[in-house]
This record gives C-alpha cells, structure tokens and sequence, in this order.
C-alpha cells in the first residue's frame, strides 16, 4: 500500500521538525519538508498530501505571543485552503508550539465550523516554563487517530500551556462532547488541574483538543519527544529486564495518524 504523503511545515523558529518527520517516516508515510513560504505562494500544494503536521518549536520567536505570527499567516493567507483540506479529508497535526498556531488560526477546536479562535492558550500558573515528563490519558473523543482508554508519558516543554475556554461551561462542554481527547492525570487516572502532574494549571486537565470532524489534533506535550523506546525515562532498567517495547509511548500518535491516512489516500 502506497506511503501516504504527508506535508511537514517548516518556518523560522519551528525546531522540531526533523523529530516529526523521522517518526512519520518510522510510521510508514512519505513526508516532506514544505517551508511556510513556499506554502503561502502555492496554497494548492496541499492538494498533494494526506497530512498537514505543524511541529514545536518557536515560530518567529514568539515574540508577539506563542504560534501568533504564523497562526496569523496561515489564517488570513491559507484560511480557506485549510478549510477545504479538512473538509475534503485532510488531517491536521499540531504539537505544542503547532497546537498553538492551531489554536490561535481557529483550527482548533472549531465547533462552529468557522476559523474563529474560541479557547485561548497561556501562561502556566507556575509563571515560569516547565521542562518535566507527564502523564496522560486519552478520552473517548472525536479524534478519529487517537484512541482511547491509553495511559501514556510525555515530556512537556512550554510556557503558555494552559489552556483556558471562554468560561466553564464552554470547557465543561469540550471534554463531554468530544473535543479534549488528552488530559493531564494523577497517579490514580483520574484528570487532575494539580501541579506538577498538570505543568500549566489548564482546567479539567485538558491538554489537547480535536476538532467536530475529529481529523485536527493538537496537544501541549510532545509525542515527537517520546517516539523511540530509548526516549522514555526508563528505558534503561526496561532494557535491562529485558521489557524495552518497540515503541516509545508517543509513537501511537504517529502510527494511527499515518494508518488513518493510508486509508484515504
């Protein structure tokens, strides 16, 4: 079966990208570097791709604000292109400084069909940026390749995490009706806004959202950092017990993306 194509954004300040594109490649797509320029200049090229990923890193600096340059640029220069890539069947991935940009674009989560920004993603309570492996758990959601019922650890990098609906019966809504697949967990499981196991204070824990067609994803944590079995913190006793898995636990974001693309492509 053919290697779905699939575009990995790359613009000034965006630092993860060789990370994304070696674990979609590891996952069996065909991906491809694309600058946001060049994107901007060819809107159509997206035509060409299953898969549109927007890695982490620090897009123009952040010097107005985490992902607004870019999220900016793509909004009122791609806007309508991005709809239609997404309404035609595309799949969108944005982690952490992505999520961001997806956020800020109105990609996500976009309840109402329509690129307005409706959460906002900001300072941690901690004041101060946080570098600190967390645990997750995905909910049952809309997200169509990020499966449910995963307990999975992943470093955390950011200072504008948390990420804070219009009021709490907006954010309430978010996790009841599908959209916050990911939240930050306890020790026990259950969705916590404590500090250290939530990094940024976010509200019910969220730390991701998906969108009403469930084919956007973005999160705060960083698969691309825990795609390797030899990234997780303890793969050195595993390896020793001879337990080391195949994977990384951020490996199933990729794996079920490029699964999910190969199916439409």
């Amino acid at each position: 079966m053919k290697a779905p194509a699939i575009l990995v954004l790359r613009a000034p300040g965006i630092n993860c990208e060789r990370e994304t594109f070696h674990a979609l490649a590891r996952a069996g797509a065909a991906p491809e570097f694309v600058h946001i320029r060049r994107l901007l200049e060819q809107p159509d090229e997206l035509a060409r791709f299953a898969a549109l990923c927007v890695p982490g890193g620090f897009a123009y600096g952040d010097d107005i604000g985490s992902g607004r340059v870019l999220a900016q640029e793509m909004k009122y220069r791609l806007g309508d292109r991005l709809l239609r890539f997404v309404d035609d069947g595309g799949f969108v991935l944005g982690i952490c400084n992505g999520f961001q940009v997806l956020v800020r674009l109105g990609l996500l989560p976009r309840t109402q069909q329509r690129l307005e920004q409706e959460v906002a993603l900001t300072h941690n309570l901690s004041n101060h940026y946080e570098c600190r492996w967390v645990t997750l758990a995905t909910m049952p959601s809309r997200c169509v390749f990020l499966p449910a019922g995963l307990r999975l650890r992943w470093p955390a990098a950011h200072g504008e995490g948390r990420l804070v609906a219009r009021d709490a019966a907006f954010g309430q809504m978010l996790c009841d009706e599908g959209f916050a697949p990911l939240r930050y967990v306890d020790d026990a499981g259950a969705p916590t806004e404590d500090y250290p196991q939530n990094p940024n204070g976010a509200p019910l824990g969220i730390a991701g959202l998906t969108d009403a067609t469930g084919r956007v994803l973005g999160m705060m944590p960083h698969p691309d950092r825990a795609y390797l079995p030899t990234h997780m913190p303890d793969w050195r006793r595993r390896q020793q017990d001879g337990e080391l898995p195949a994977d990384g636990d951020g490996m199933v974001v990729f794996r079920e993306l490029v699964q999910r693309a190969r199916e439409v492509s």
